[in-house]
C-alpha cells in the first residue's frame, strides 16, 4: 500500500515542478530601462572633477563608498572610503552604512584611477561600475550621488590610499 501511494505521488509531485508551474522571477527589465533613462540626464549633472570630489570628500557628512569587491578595497582604496560590495547592494545594507537618503554620496571605480593595473584595472567603459552604481543607488532613492568623472593617475600626490598594498 505504501510503495503504491508513493509511486502515485512521484508524478503529481514532478507536474508540480514543471517550468509553466513556476512563479515569474522578481526582475523587471524595462523598469531597469525606465529608471536607466530617468538617470542618465539626471548623472550628467552630478559628474564632478577631482578637486571638487576632495573638497566634497572632506565634509564629515560626505560618504565616500567603494563598491569594488572586497578584495579589491582591502588592497587599496581611496581614503576615507567605506565599502559595500555592488552585489549586495539592498535596501537594509543601504540604509546601514548610509542611514540618511539626503547624504551626499561620492562614487568611484576603477576606471577613474590609471596606472594600476593589480588595484585599478580597468574595465569595458560601458560596464565601468561607477554606472550601474549610480543607477542603484538612485533607484534605492539615494539622490546626492556625485561620481569622479576624472580619470587620474595613480601617482598623482592628492590621492591618498589605505589598503594593504600600501606601504
Amino acid at each position: 500500500m505504501k510503495i503504491s501511494l508513493i509511486l502515485f505521488l512521484i508524478p503529481i509531485t514532478m507536474l508540480s515542478q514543471r517550468e509553466d508551474k513556476l512563479q515569474k522571477s522578481k526582475v523587471d527589465y524595462n523598469s531597469f530601462l525606465e529608471i536607466s533613462e530617468e538617470v542618465l540626464k539626471y548623472r550628467e549633472t552630478r559628474l564632478i572633477p577631482l578637486n571638487k570630489f576632495l573638497d566634497f570628500a572632506k565634509d564629515s557628512k560626505t560618504v565616500l563608498l567603494d563598491t569594488r569587491s572586497e578584495a579589491a578595497y582591502k588592497r587599496k582604496h581611496l581614503e576615507g572610503a567605506v565599502h559595500l560590495n555592488f552585489s549586495d547592494f539592498t535596501e537594509a545594507k543601504l540604509a546601514k552604512i548610509i542611514p540618511d537618503k539626503k547624504t551626499r554620496i561620492l562614487i568611484y571605480c576603477n576606471n577613474n584611477i590609471d596606472g594600476d593595473i593589480l588595484n585599478f584595472p580597468t574595465k569595458s567603459l560601458p560596464l565601468a561600475l561607477n554606472i550601474p552604481t549610480f543607477i542603484n543607488l538612485y533607484g534605492y532613492g539615494y539622490k546626492n550621488i556625485y561620481e569622479l568623472s576624472s580619470l587620474v593617475p595613480i601617482l598623482d600626490k592628492r590621492l591618498k590610499f589605505h589598503g594593504t598594498e600600501v606601504k
